[in-house]
């Protein structure tokens, strides 16, 4: 009896001299955007995206909940429709801004 609870007692402190696990970070979402145009999005990118100061595919993305490549293909007709104007190209990130004339200009 008296080995039973010695064991016992022995258990519970064998438990604080483990080893501490590091901690497994924080998980982020997966983001669940669209990966095909519905009729209101396409309504809206035309509406509300020429009137956004500053634009990029980053903004599309994170304002409109769209895929990536749906964002360059929208900044891309919004360009050939003179809504938008481009300030900077570079190969990783196409900024550009509201045509002030619109298609006048």
């Amino acid at each position: 009896m008296a080995k039973a609870k010695a064991a016992a007692s022995s258990g519970g402190g064998g438990k604080a001299a483990k080893k501490k696990k590091w901690s497994k970070g924080k998980v982020k979402d997966k983001a669940q955007h669209m990966v095909t145009l519905d009729k209101p999005t396409f309504d809206r990118i035309f509406k509300e995206v020429p009137t956004f100061k500053f634009i990029s595919q980053s903004i599309l993305i994170e304002r409109l909940k769209v895929n990536g490549s749906l964002a360059r293909v929208a900044i891309q007709h919004l360009e050939r429709d003179g809504l938008i104007k481009r300030i900077v190209h570079h190969h990783g990130q196409l900024i550009y801004t509201r045509s002030v004339g619109g298609k006048d200009e």
